[in-house]
Order: C-alpha cells, then sequence, then structure tokens
C-alpha cells in the first residue's frame, strides 16, 4: 500500500509539473528570450547592410575621381564619412543595443556618410561621361540596391525592437522578465526617419 502510495504521488507530482509547464509555457514565458533572439538578427542584418555600403563606397569614389577631379572637396567627404562610419562600427560595445549613446553615436556616424553619398550622386549630373560610364552606373545601381536592404533592414530591425520592449513593458510580459529574465533591458531603435537615409535616385 506504501508503495503504491509512494507511486501515485510521484505521478502526481509528475502531473503537477507538465501542467505547471504548460501554463508557463502558455503564458509567454519563452517570449523574452525569443525576441531577443530577433532583435539580435535583425541587429546583425542592419550591420551586414551597411557594411556592404562601405565596401562599395571606395570604388565609387574612385570612378568619379577619375571623370571630376575638381570634385575634391564632395570626394574627400565620403571618405571620410566613410572612415568615420567604419570606425564607429568597429568600436562598438557589446552592448550597443542598451546603451543610448553608443547607438545613437553608429546612427548618426551612418546618417552622415548617407549625407556625403547623396551630394556625391548630385555633382555627377555636371558629368555626362561619368553618367554614361558603365563601371558608374553599376556601383550606382548596387548602391541604391544597398540602400534599399538597408532600408528593410532598418525596418525589421524597429519592428523586432518594437515586439521586444512591448514585451518588456506589458503585463505578463513584465512579470516574467522580471521573475526569470531580470537582466533583460529595453533595445534603442532608431530615430532619424527611413527617408532621411535613402541616396537620392540619379535620373539619366
Amino acid at each position: 500500500m506504501s508503495r503504491r502510495s509512494s507511486f501515485i504521488r510521484a505521478a502526481g507530482r509528475g502531473v503537477l509539473f507538465a501542467l505547471v509547464g504548460l501554463i508557463l509555457t502558455g503564458c509567454g514565458v519563452n517570449d523574452v528570450p525569443r525576441q531577443d533572439e530577433a532583435v539580435k538578427a535583425a541587429w546583425s542584418q542592419v550591420l551586414n547592410q551597411y557594411q556592404r555600403r562601405a565596401d562599395l563606397i571606395p570604388n565609387l569614389v574612385e570612378t568619379v575621381k577619375g571623370y571630376a577631379q575638381q570634385e575634391q572637396r564632395v570626394l574627400t567627404e565620403v571618405t571620410e564619412a566613410r572612415a568615420k562610419a567604419t570606425q564607429t562600427t568597429i568600436a562598438l560595445p557589446p552592448d550597443v543595443l542598451n546603451n543610448p549613446q553608443a547607438f545613437h553615436q553608429f546612427e548618426q556616424s551612418q546618417a552622415t556618410l548617407t549625407g556625403a553619398l547623396s551630394r556625391l550622386l548630385a555633382v555627377t549630373e555636371a558629368y555626362p561621361d561619368l553618367k554614361s560610364n558603365q563601371n558608374f552606373l553599376a556601383l550606382q545601381s548596387q548602391l541604391e540596391g544597398t540602400e534599399n536592404r538597408i532600408a528593410v533592414a532598418r525596418r525589421d530591425y524597429i519592428q523586432a525592437v518594437q515586439t521586444y520592449n512591448t514585451t518588456l513593458r506589458t503585463i505578463p510580459g513584465r512579470w516574467i522578465a522580471a521573475w526569470l529574465y531580470p537582466d533583460a533591458k529595453v533595445k534603442e531603435t532608431f530615430t532619424i526617419p527611413d527617408q532621411a537615409t535613402q541616396v537620392p535616385q540619379v535620373k539619366f
């Protein structure tokens, strides 16, 4: 009888633990880490696309220089802005997504580079030979495509952060985070509008 009672108690505890597990799963106990991973993945895509743009710039500058050497000021602006943006990215701290100062410094350096690229593409309008150069056309097309990818990556990141931050700031997510994930913090997001990061299309 005693053995049977022990078995029943053990089975009861097993069922109880299973029920608690189901309840916790159903109430979103895993939402915080899952959404945190989604934010990290989206941020990686943002970095990848900005790096893709940075990689295109040296060839673009050299191509423009071959036809518009007199635009040295604009070429220098682009080169310096790229160097600053690259250095800012390299120096990003591990907690950048929870660090307002570092995040917005990164954001500002990329916006500065975007502005410099806009000015560079604007001056190319004055050089018909450059505008018909196949290498320039290919680079300009790649740059436009990259800017579109940046806009998509930024949008996906913003949406992932919105979902994550909402979970941390609302109930029951707020309680679950405080209980199981005390280190979870709201993430930083972009403040510069997407439109401000777009390189204007060059019309031929």
